[in-house]
């Protein structure tokens, strides 16, 4: 199961559960935060019966902390990105 099935996943999404920033340094390319900002990728679990979102804030937090979003991440040495797709693809799984 990707996140896209368990979450709506945009840009420009103040409705949002929380936000990933979408670009910047290569340390906080990735990182979640729980203020808007409009250029940020938003994520609001619409199946929160299998998924928490303060529990996804939290496991995300985690891969950006363990550098998980520096391999996705492109563009310049100074300045680099990540897709609002590359967050629908995440892989979620039962454990």
């Amino acid at each position: 199961m990707r996140l896209s099935d368990v979450a709506t996943i945009q840009v420009n999404f103040p409705e949002a559960h929380f936000w990933i920033v979408r670009r910047g340094s290569a340390e906080r390319c990735g990182e979640p935060g729980r203020v808007f900002n409009p250029e940020h990728i938003g994520i609001r679990v619409d199946r929160t019966d299998i998924l928490l979102p303060d529990y996804l804030y939290y496991a995300l937090k985690h891969l950006h902390q363990q550098g998980q979003w520096k391999m996705l991440a492109a563009g310049t040495l100074s300045l680099v990105n990540i897709r609002v797709s590359d967050v629908r693809r995440i892989e979620l799984s039962p454990r």
